[in-house]
């Protein structure tokens, strides 16, 4: 059977991206769409759905209170939260609710279709990234005692010395034989991973670290 998924978010343009990326997969299945908070929770009582992938920003009736009432009405059913917001508060506001995962929209179309399955088993799915929000407090800094660039993938090192060398996201996919949208998450992922922001700030730090010798 087929991980079945209701789309709840306000952008038609992504909500039909969403809709093509999912049915691409065999074991999912895309079984309505919603644009607001209401009708998210029409149809997930209709519809029944193993997962409501959930945007947080919905018209009428904001993502926490709909995962709240969902929650209520399907106990079941799994709320995965797509959203742009990285923020603390309302990563531990939509936890509370009863999501069952919190990802942000630039991670990667495989990103993504992993985080439904995970969630969709009974498991957790954090973003990564949001995740170390969540840890920053529980960590005490003498015991972080891992070198920044230790934390990046031979993927993320390549990604990162190709990026200094002055390539693109279109060449740097070309080069390794990627896609542009996995570019531009390792790229996140970089910058979230070594607290950086911008191409020059990626530049100087891997000139420091012997990444253009």
């Amino acid at each position: 059977m087929p991980i079945r998924i209701l789309i709840a978010d306000d952008h038609g343009v992504l909500r039909a991206g969403l809709r093509l990326l999912l049915n691409a997969e065999p074991d999912m299945e895309v079984v309505g769409e919603a644009a607001a908070g209401h009708e998210t929770l029409r149809l997930a009582s209709e519809l029944r759905p193993d997962v409501v992938l959930l945007d947080l920003s919905m018209p009428d009736l904001g993502g926490i209170e709909v995962t709240r009432r969902v929650k209520a009405i399907l106990p079941g059913t799994r709320v995965l939260i797509l959203t742009v917001h990285e923020d603390e508060r309302m990563l531990r506001e939509a936890i509370r609710a009863g999501a069952a995962g919190y990802i942000i929209k630039r991670a990667v179309d495989t990103e993504l279709t992993s985080a439904i399955r995970v969630v969709s088993r009974g498991d957790p799915y954090i973003h990564p990234a949001m995740t170390r929000v969540l840890l920053k407090d529980l960590v005490p800094p003498s015991s972080a005692d891992e070198e920044p660039i230790e934390t990046l993938t031979p993927r993320d090192t390549e990604v990162l010395r190709l990026i200094a060398q002055g390539y693109t996201n279109r060449e740097i996919a070309d080069i390794l034989g990627i896609s542009v949208r996995t570019v531009e998450s390792h790229r996140a992922n970089i910058m979230d991973k070594l607290g950086l922001r911008g191409r020059a700030a990626l530049v100087r730090y891997a000139r420091e670290h012997g990444l253009l010798d």
